[in-house]
């Protein structure tokens, strides 16, 4: 499979140089995917021709402190906001849809939420609930690792950041040696260690996994503690039709968060998946990006 040309933009952003890629139809409805945590630009599917065909220009960036997007120390979750508007206001979209998963699910249900007059549409896949929200428990069914790395980003940056520089190397080699490991040592559901097994799967990480901390881990570390205090949206402000996703043996954000997002994202559209965990098969992405393309030019 041949690897497709990093089309790389930059804008600034209060002094910050961003950076965003456009992938698949140009002339396609733009839809903003908001990466995991971590992430970066680069992930996406990898044929650019199958992004293309899905009738979709597909707009990814690097969060502040992934990849070559220079760091935003302090940032919350409502931050992205701003940058989602500055890449849209540079490539000349004023209406567009926006899907995130994982840790990219908060971060596109604050552009839903902030937003209003230029998202049609948005999309949460297997987000997080705000951490502190009264009565639940936010690590319950929650994969141990996970747990861990939460803990270090409550213990504050000092411990954050030399854990997460320890991990992220760990995970580089890992990758380099076998993309199937990447999440070694998480007790994942069958059918995410399927999708880890996926082919196209295994090139978006070889790809997007070393680029993702092309400059440090800054990016990793300041989600993390974005996701420890308040975000600085309520997900009640949400009047944009928004969908919201997950899988019934997600080990990574249980099943519980998108629970909670669904009863409380007014007017979500839920969608939960039995047979599935965290992650999906990319080429079933495809067909999920059209479909929100679709719904949102309805």
């Amino acid at each position: 499979m041949a690897k497709v040309r990093d089309m790389t933009s930059f804008v600034d952003v209060a002094g910050r140089k961003l950076a965003y890629a456009t992938w698949g139809d140009p002339g396609g409805f733009p839809v903003f995917a908001l990466h995991g945590t971590p992430g970066c630009r680069l992930n996406r599917h990898p044929v650019d021709e199958k992004v293309a065909a899905t009738g979709v220009r597909l707009i990814t960036y690097d969060r502040p402190g992934y990849g070559q997007s220079e760091r935003h120390a302090g940032r919350r979750v409502v931050d992205c906001v701003g940058d989602v508007a500055a890449i849209a206001d540079d490539l000349g979209i004023d209406r567009f849809a926006v899907t995130g998963g994982s840790g990219g699910g908060p971060h596109s249900l604050a552009v839903a939420a902030r937003l209003p007059e230029r998202v049609l549409r948005a999309r949460c896949v297997v987000g997080l609930v705000p951490y502190g929200t009264p009565n639940f428990d936010w690590l319950a069914g929650m994969d141990p690792e996970n747990v861990k790395e939460f803990g270090w980003a409550l213990a504050g940056e000092d411990t954050l950041i030399p854990e997460l520089e320890r991990e992220a190397a760990a995970l580089v080699e890992r990758v380099k040696a076998d993309p199937t490991r990447a999440l070694e040592g998480f007790e994942l559901s069958d059918a995410d260690r399927a999708a880890m097994a996926d082919p196209v799967r295994q090139q978006i990480m070889t790809e997007a996994i070393p680029e993702t901390f092309a400059n440090g881990v800054w990016g990793w570390a300041d989600d993390d503690l974005a996701f420890a205090v308040e975000w600085g949206f309520d997900v009640g402000e949400i009047t944009v039709p928004t969908e919201v996703w997950y899988g019934a043996t997600d080990v990574l954000v249980p099943a519980a968060h998108g629970a909670w997002l669904a009863e409380h994202v007014p007017g979500a559209i839920v969608k939960v998946e039995q047979a599935k965990g965290h992650m999906s098969l990319p080429d079933e992405e495809l067909d999920n990006l059209r479909a929100l393309a679709d719904a949102a030019r309805s």
